[in-house]
Parts: structure tokens; C-alpha cells; sequence
């Protein structure tokens, strides 16, 4: 009989929207990723109370270094232990992180040590968190639903980027930075009993049994070797990384400087900020909807080269509207791509290794695009938007290079989805 914590290694017998396992997943990762956001809403608050501009930009961006430093290593936890354990153990620890703070503020104002000190610990079980809660979907639903999966956690990311800052500011209203703080820790609480209920399938179907494991630094480099020899896997997160350090910087950096260069105003920049969002979601939706598009390869080809394209041309066109629906556009292949591939990586990877790859693809989006930041605004105030965007645009089509030129790639297809479900 399956319990709550190991589900039967047979095929999944309901389409991954109707799959009740996969839908609490899918609710408890919601919910948290709506309290890191109200959790960063407090944060910036708090700092902005107990100093200046400088140190809130420091305790925004203190999280940023354990979560990088240490992301691979949580990987490694992820396969030890077993994620769905390390899921629950980092996300219990940050609600009793952050419901201590919020006890801490109602009693004293915050002193800025103690911000970047929340931030750094926040960060570190991060590193944690993110790791194993991405190594979970190829557990919880078959290969022939990774795909839907991928859809459906993409538009979850995107519901709680638009859900958190208006509850965090909400809460802020009423009750000040510790009823805010309260309400993200009483949703990391939420998320706890849902992940409760997450079954997974045990590991080796694939006929792999797991290694016994050696020491952690051992462990992180069987993953890194793993991933770097493997055909299908290497090429791609390869391919990502390029995607990120071109793409990233010059929507979230690039973006404000040449929405202030074109004057186009607070709301200008939100229609094309919205855009891309808009897109990306309906990237995620056609995933969540197919469920499997044919020519995976070749289709993430295309798309990864619509984005390149899109991007390098967004500082060229003069006019608000069409600037907002090539930014449209750019996210629809952007989202489509990074479903593609990440779907690819997961059915492709031994279960074994899983959080560690996990790990590799988190630290390229959140640890190395981040460093494209500072690069990306001292290129465009030296020679003004357009030659940068054109540059950094160019460059994400490097990547198109890399699939293109591993047969493994190209010819990738995303498996089947099971005969006996029906959508």
C-alpha cells in the first residue's frame, strides 16, 4: 500500500492537471514561492527603516551569496537524503526563521546587523530548498507529464510574483514589517502540511541503484562529471547558462535604462515589463495544455533564437507599443525554451543524480546570470542601450550554436505521454 511519503513505481494513470499528488506539490511550492515574496517585501522594508539606500541594496543582496555558494552542496543533500525530506526540513526551518523575526520586530525596531543576518540564514536554506523542490516533479509524475509539469510550476512562479508584493504590501498596511514578516512565515506553515501529504516514487526505475555516497565534496564532483559527460544534459545546461548571462541582465537592468532613455515613463516600462511576463505565462500555459510538442530539440532551437532575436532588437524599435509586443514575443519563446529544457534535463537524468543537475541549472539562473548586472549597466551608460542590447542578444544566440551542434540535442524528443491517460 503507498504511503505518503513513497507512491507505486507504476505509471501515472491521470493526466498531471486531474493528479491530485501532483497538484498538492504543485499548491504547497505556490505558496511558498507567494511567502518568499512577501518575506523580500518585509525585508526591503525593515532595511529601509533601520538605514539608507546603500545598506538596503546590502541586505537585499546579502541572501544572494549563501544562496549561490552553497546551491550545489544542497543539491548533493537532495540526493542523499532524499528531497522531499529536505524540502520539508529547509522549509520548516524558514517559517520558524522568519516567525521569530516577526516576534523579534513586534518587540524592538530591527537593527541592521540583524537584517543581514536574517538574509544570510533566509539565503543558506534557500540553497537548500531550491535544489530539492526542483529534483521533486520526475518523483511525483511520469515522464510523459514532466512536460505539463514544467507548464504548470512556470505559471505558479508567475501567480506568486504577482500575488506576493500586493499581500506583503497589504499586510504592511495593517500591521507594519511584523505582521508582515508573520503572514510569509505562516505561508512557508501552509506549505508544510501539503508537502506532507506529496507522495514520491522510489528511486531506480531505471534500474540504478544509489551509489553509496562518499564524502560531500566527492558527491559534488561525481554530480559535476556526470553532468558534464553526459550527451544530452551537458549541451543543454550549456546552452542555459549562455540563455541567462544574455538575456537576464539586459531585461532586468538594460530594461530600466532604456525605458529611461526613450522617456517613455513608470507606465512604459510596466506595459513592457508586462508583456514579457504575459508571454512567458503563455509559454508555461501551452506547455501545461500540449503536454508534449513534437521536434523538442529543434523546437528549443528556434525558440532559444527567437528570444536572442528579440531581445537584441528591443532597444532598436522607436515606438512604446511595438517595444511591448516584441518584449510579448521574446517571453513567449523565452517561457517556451525554458520549459523545453528543463523538462529535457529531467527525464534525461539519472534519478540519482538529479538534485545535483538540479542544483547546476539553479545556480546558472540565480548565482552567474546575477554577475551580468553591473557589466550590463556600465556597457549601456558608456555606449547607450541599443549596441548593448544588440550585443547581449547576439550572445543568448550563442546557445542556439551549442544545441544545434550536438546531435543529441537536435534529435532530443520529449517522451510519449502514457497511453492509458487520456487529457
Amino acid at each position: 500500500m503507498a504511503t505518503a511519503e513513497t507512491a507505486p513505481s507504476e505509471p501515472a494513470t491521470t493526466p498531471a492537471h486531474r493528479d491530485g499528488n501532483v497538484l498538492r506539490w504543485l499548491a504547497a511550492h505556490t505558496v511558498s514561492l507567494v511567502g518568499d515574496s512577501v518575506y523580500f517585501v518585509a525585508l526591503g522594508w525593515s532595511a529601509q527603516q533601520a538605514a539608507g539606500p546603500a545598506e538596503v541594496g546590502l541586505v537585499m543582496a546579502a541572501g544572494a551569496v549563501p544562496r549561490a555558494l552553497l546551491m550545489l552542496g544542497g543539491g548533493v543533500l537532495a540526493d542523499r537524503f532524499d528531497p522531499r525530506r529536505v524540502v520539508l526540513g529547509s522549509d520548516a526551518l524558514r517559517c520558524l526563521l522568519i516567525l521569530s523575526v516577526a516576534a523579534g520586530i513586534a518587540l524592538t525596531a530591527p537593527a541592521l546587523w540583524i537584517l543581514v543576518a536574517v538574509a544570510l540564514v533566509f539565503g543558506a536554506l534557500d540553497a537548500l530548498f531550491v535544489p530539492a523542490i526542483g529534483a521533486l516533479p520526475p518523483r511525483i509524475t511520469s515522464p510523459g507529464q514532466l512536460a505539463r509539469v514544467t507548464g504548470m510550476r512556470s505559471l505558479s512562479m508567475r501567480l506568486s510574483q504577482i500575488a506576493g508584493p500586493p499581500i506583503g504590501g497589504l499586510a504592511m498596511g495593517f500591521g507594519g514589517t511584523a505582521a508582515t514578516f508573520a503572514v510569509a512565515g505562516l505561508l512557508f506553515a501552509l506549505s508544510l502540511p501539503l508537502l506532507l501529504t506529496v507522495r514520491i516514487r522510489p528511486l531506480g526505475a531505471r534500474g540504478h541503484e544509489r551509489p553509496e555516497p562518499g564524502t560531500v565534496g566527492q558527491d559534488l564532483l561525481d554530480g559535476l562529471r556526470y553532468l558534464a559527460r553526459h550527451r544530452l544534459i551537458g549541451p543543454l545546461v550549456a546552452a542555459g547558462a549562455v540563455c541567462e548571462l544574455g538575456l537576464t541582465g539586459t531585461l532586468n537592468v538594460g530594461m530600466v535604462l532604456l525605458n529611461a532613455e526613450r522617456g517613455w515613463g513608470a507606465s512604459g516600462y510596466g506595459w513592457i515589463i508586462g508583456s514579457f511576463g504575459a508571454g512567458a505565462a503563455a509559454g508555461a500555459t501551452l506547455l501545461a495544455v500540449a503536454g508534449r510538442l513534437p521536434r523538442a530539440g529543434l523546437v528549443l532551437a528556434g525558440t532559444l533564437f527567437a528570444a536572442g532575436v528579440g531581445a537584441a532588437t528591443l532597444a532598436l524599435v522607436p515606438a512604446l507599443w511595438t517595444a511591448a509586443a516584441l518584449a510579448a514575443v521574446t517571453g513567449l519563446s523565452a517561457g517556451v525554451f525554458g520549459g523545453l529544457s528543463t523538462t529535457l534535463v529531467q527525464t534525461a537524468a539519472d534519478p540519482a543524480f538529479l538534485g545535483r543537475v538540479t542544483s547546476v541549472v539553479m545556480l546558472t539562473m540565480v548565482g552567474l546570470a546575477p554577475l551580468s548586472y553591473p557589466l550590463v549597466g556600465a556597457a549601456v551608460g558608456a555606449w547607450g542601450a541599443a549596441p548593448v542590447f544588440l550585443g547581449c542578444g547576439t550572445f543568448a544566440c550563442l546557445g542556439v550554436a551549442i544545441v544545434l551542434a550536438c546531435d543529441a540535442v537536435r534529435r532530443a524528443e520529449l517522451p510519449r505521454q502514457d497511453p492509458d491517460i487520456s487529457p
